[in-house]
């Protein structure tokens, strides 16, 4: 079942986000670093899981309660700039986040995720919605490619290193 996380369980967000950046490919798929996140005080979690206006996170909760995979949607405004200071030109959402863990891949569930972060964006009056993945992480990108995003040619860096290249997918309305 995908839902949508509520403000008590701060605790399993913090738990999910935490797993998914000791994941081997973590270093490709997230711009935050284990140590950095396992730093961070309660109340991070806490706000984090409380959400705000223009986020929403969901997750994939299985039979026993485990939570198999989580994305998260930010909205973008036209007219603003993005969380990596790039111009938005029309009304979108941003995927991020996106994580399913090891013993859940490859039996449609981050299809579901996906669905769910894309409704609700739409639902939101969202143009389009919109992704970066790691030039490198292939098995991303095909996940992305079933989803129906399709890339845009546009390939960014967000650090200074060179091989750390993303290229932006985009679901349109």
């Amino acid at each position: 079942m995908v839902r949508g996380v509520r403000a008590a369980e701060w605790g399993d967000v913090k738990r999910l986000r935490l797993d998914a950046l000791r994941d081997p490919v973590a270093h490709l798929a997230f711009l935050e670093t284990y140590e950095d996140a396992a730093a961070r005080p309660d109340s991070f979690w806490q706000e984090r899981a409380a959400g705000k206006p223009g986020v929403r996170q969901f997750v994939a909760e299985v039979p026993g309660g485990e939570w198999a995979g989580s994305v998260t949607v930010l909205l973008e405004e036209a007219g603003s700039q993005d969380w990596a200071g790039y111009a938005v030109e029309r009304s979108q959402a941003h995927v991020v986040g996106v994580f399913v863990r090891p013993g859940h891949r490859g039996n449609g569930l981050i299809q579901e995720l996906l669905d769910a972060g894309v409704a609700w964006a739409w639902a939101q009056g969202a143009e389009r919605v919109r992704l970066f993945v790691h030039a490198e992480n292939p098995r991303a990108q095909g996940a992305y490619l079933r989803a129906g995003f399709k890339p845009t040619g546009l390939v960014v860096s967000f650090s200074e290193d060179e091989d750390e290249r993303e290229r932006e997918f985009v679901l349109d309305r």
